[in-house]
């Protein structure tokens, strides 16, 4: 079985922020954590309505910073930036399915079709710190095309220390379960990613000879997962992680982002609980921090 720093927190949009990453740390002290997709773009240019370019990761622990993009030169100067903030490795992401990022953009999974790009932007960044490199790519671009391990070759010969590969191609996108292939003999560590929920997902990856498996969607309404998977337990005070998760949001964003950002996260944690559907359709009404509070309160039993 893999150790705490083997499982991952994987960067999921939208949700693995620094609030996120401040509640997983709280209950899994050495597990490394990834951060949200950041656009060299939007981090080189110091664009202000993005609050994670200017995130400082000295206090993080073992934080990965992810930056994704099509630009040789911006990729190294962007890693440049994130190492000075205190990132303890750069991952490239090289499978982020979404038009936005795959097609219009040409970054994310579009390096998987184009290796002579992804090679000069993974020995630029490479080059550009002193501290690891990764990638997080899939098995390919359809089932046609399948050359992962290409990718994986090129990347080894690059310099970059260890790559994260997620069980699904670009074409399937989240859908279908996640499958794994065999990495034995790979030139570099690899990291199991798709539908990694249990120490049995964990177990299972070890025995097809990854070095270790990260966790995604396993993670919404649930930032303990990555001990649980450890064998700790559950919290039993879910409603006060809650609040405290609340908090963090309020103090990064300020209340008028935080609120409509949190309605998600208090949805997840709640699911499965009686009642959670009525909490949720109340909580999408919600404008205010202290009248969320009271529904948090009320909802887990805390009056």
């Amino acid at each position: 079985m893999f150790s705490d720093n083997q499982i991952f927190a994987a960067p999921l949009a939208g949700i693995t922020d620094r609030p996120f990453r401040c509640m997983v740390r709280k209950f899994s002290p050495n597990a490394p954590l990834v951060t949200e997709m950041i656009s060299c773009h939007s981090l080189v240019g110091a664009h202000k309505n993005c609050l994670r370019n200017f995130d400082d990761y000295a206090d993080e622990g073992n934080v990965g910073a992810q930056i994704f993009g099509a630009n040789v030169e911006l990729m190294a100067d962007a890693a440049r930036i994130l190492q000075d903030a205190g990132a303890k490795w750069i991952d490239i992401n090289m499978g982020c399915p979404v038009p936005k990022v795959a097609t219009r953009a040409g970054a994310g999974a579009h390096l998987m079709q184009d290796h002579a790009l992804a090679g000069k932007i993974m020995s630029a960044v490479v080059g550009a710190v002193q501290i690891p490199v990764s990638i997080k790519t899939r098995l390919g671009w359809d089932d046609a095309h399948r050359d992962w391990r290409d990718l994986i070759n090129i990347a080894a010969d690059c310099g970059v220390s260890f790559a994260a590969l997620h069980g699904r191609t670009r074409a399937q996108l989240y859908v279908g379960p996640a499958q794994l292939p065999d990495v034995t003999g790979c030139p570099i560590p690899i990291i199991a990613n798709g539908d990694i929920k249990t120490s049995a997902d964990v177990q299972n990856a070890e025995n097809l000879g990854y070095s270790g498996a990260m966790v995604g969607r396993g993670l919404l309404g649930k930032p303990w997962a990555l001990a649980e998977i450890m064998g700790q337990n559950a919290p039993q005070d879910v409603g006060r992680v809650v609040l405290e998760h609340l908090d963090y949001t309020l103090e990064y964003y300020g209340e008028q982002a935080a609120i409509p950002m949190f309605r998600k996260h208090a949805a997840w944690y709640s699911a499965g609980m009686p009642n959670s559907s009525e909490f949720r359709i109340k909580v999408n009404q919600i404008v205010d921090a202290d009248v969320l509070k009271v529904a948090i309160r009320d909802f887990w039993g805390m009056i």
